[in-house]
């Protein structure tokens, strides 16, 4: 159970990492009257939710705390499941980009990072 709670707790946190990182350029029009020094404090204050997240996943996941991952294991869930939403969030938000044979390439190397991680 700790280990579903965890993954989940990790995606909502990377969905805050990711419209932190790049809402503003999804939201250009609407944000294009502010300053970038407005912009970086915009997205520090949603980073503030995404670690307000993150901290608990990861030591609600962390061995070192009964959790079920190593730090090596709870580094791999992170980076697949930022890549997860992120795709999503290209393809749902940033209708410019596309989703090309590469990019798909490029997963199928972290789930093979996955596979090896957890290998005992």
């Amino acid at each position: 159970m700790k280990g579903l709670l965890t993954v989940l707790l990790l995606v909502c946190s990377n969905a805050f990492m990711t419209l932190a990182w790049y809402g503003h350029i999804v939201f250009k029009s609407k944000l294009e009257r502010y300053g970038l020094a407005a912009i970086i404090l915009l997205s520090w204050g949603i980073a503030l939710f995404e670690y307000s997240i993150m901290v608990p996943a990861n030591r609600l996941g962390s061995a070192q705390y009964g959790g079920p991952f190593s730090l090596w294991e709870l580094k791999v869930i992170q980076e697949v499941v930022s890549l997860v939403v992120f795709t999503l969030f290209v393809l749902v938000f940033m209708k410019s980009d596309e989703l090309r044979w590469n990019h798909l390439a490029g997963f199928v190397c972290l789930v093979l990072a996955v596979y090896f991680i957890f290998r005992k």
